[in-house]
């Protein structure tokens, strides 16, 4: 069974919900966030990225950032911006950019689930991370932000997600300065809401995690913390259960994660193309694209190139090493750029597919101007179905290999515990 439960939610006035409204804690750094909270006192950032309201220079996992984002909260609060629902209630939550749009459940999900794997992984968390989302929870007392996870879609589900689309009026509706528009309904605990949990509970035998692992965790550990100091603690109190949206796979969108190399390991490019097209077939002047699994696009030297790598490696049983993220780096990367642990190496950059090749071209071309030639490459996307398929198996995907597009946003419901 699959756990989504209502919610008795703070959330802010609808007239408030655009300003309240933030992308998540993890997409921006401390100058990106302050640019976007500024003149804007409702921002969420206030609360998740709490640094930006402290002297420039502050350390981010100080003990002060966790309280002013503390503090924030109890502001929004005190001034009404967020409100607390009387009654508990599930969310149907509509993401639309351009053409593609997505409908997913915001209530509730099991922490027991998390520990126990039935929501499953697919990517390895690091301990720092953790230990930063740890103390903002416990500091917080509440979810802030909501994880996105993904199931296998159910017929049963879609006509009750489609049922809140035809009878309610929304609660929230509004463009983000992205372009993404976002579509809330509230859905009151009894009748569709009830219904919407038994089929969760009767249909989906596991949840996946899309993006959010961290928070996860996060909530697994303070979950822990908070029932060591509970003796009492019977499974029903609020923390055992942590804020996400689940939406239907055949909705998800996966954007690539590209890569760019900060140098060639000494080589001129002209030294790196002739080892590359030893073993891989190399393209001039191709689209700056991958264009299906196992083929790349490269920039280098102002120039695009396209790559296609060895067929038995794509065509591998194994679900991880078959990846173009794991190939890339397996017989790229490390031997030929000595890029040896993505996770720690200094010399490379990871950028979401949303911000396009020309991105790419531009942080190559500023390295080449600047006398060190550098390399782009970027990739297929990660298909929904391999991503449940490495999960299922108890594997991890390479790093940074989904770039999940369009974003949720944070501060349209927090679950306090």
């Amino acid at each position: 069974m699959a756990v989504v439960r209502p919610l008795a939610a703070l959330r802010p006035r609808p007239e408030l919900a655009a300003e309240v409204a933030a992308v998540p804690y993890d997409v921006v750094d401390t100058e990106e966030a302050r640019a976007l909270a500024a003149g804007n006192p409702h921002s969420f950032l206030h609360v998740t990225r709490a640094e930006i309201d402290l002297p420039p220079g502050t350390d981010a996992h100080a003990p002060a950032v966790y309280a002013a984002g503390r503090a924030a909260l109890e502001r929004f609060v005190a001034e009404g911006v967020l409100v607390r629902d009387g009654e508990p209630a599930l969310y149907v939550y509509r993401l639309t950019l351009g053409e593609h749009s997505q409908v997913g459940v915001m209530g509730c999900c099991s922490v027991d689930e998390y520990d126990t794997d039935r929501i499953k992984k697919h990517e390895k968390t690091r301990p720092d991370k953790e230990d930063d989302r740890t103390r903002h929870l416990l500091a917080l007392a509440c979810h802030p932000e909501p994880v996105f996870l993904t199931y296998r879609a159910e017929a049963k589900i879609d006509r009750l997600v489609a049922r809140v689309l035809d009878a309610e009026e929304p609660l929230y509706d509004f463009s983000a300065p992205d372009g993404v528009e976002h579509t809330v309904w509230r859905v009151p605990a009894g009748g569709l809401a009830d219904d919407l949990s038994a089929a969760f509970a009767d249909k989906v035998p596991a949840l996946y995690v899309a993006d959010g692992h961290h928070r996860c965790a996060a909530a697994s550990r303070a979950r822990a913390a908070r029932q060591e100091g509970h003796p009492e603690h019977d499974g029903s109190e609020p923390y055992n259960v942590f804020l996400a949206v689940v939406f239907p796979h055949d909705q998800v969108r996966i954007l690539p994660y590209n890569r760019v190399v900060h140098d060639l390991a000494g080589q001129t490019p002209e030294d790196f193309l002739e080892r590359l097209a030893a073993r891989w077939e190399v393209t001039p002047d191709a689209e700056p694209e991958a264009d299906g699994r196992g083929r790349f696009a490269m920039y280098l030297a102002g120039r695009w190139y396209g790559l296609a790598a060895p067929r038995e490696l794509v065509e591998a049983e194994d679900p991880v090493e078959s990846l173009d993220a794991a190939i890339l780096q397996r017989e790229v990367l490390a031997p030929l750029l000595g890029v040896d642990d993505p996770r720690t190496s200094a010399r490379i950059d990871f950028v979401g597919g949303i911000r396009g090749s020309e991105e790419l071209a531009r942080r190559v071309d500023r390295r080449a101007a600047a006398g060190t030639p550098a390399v782009a490459f970027a990739l297929h996307p990660v298909s929904v179905e391999e991503l449940m398929a490495v999960a299922d198996a108890g594997r991890v995907l390479p790093p940074k290999s989904t770039w999940f597009e369009p974003k949720l946003r944070s501060g349209l419901t927090v679950h306090e515990f």
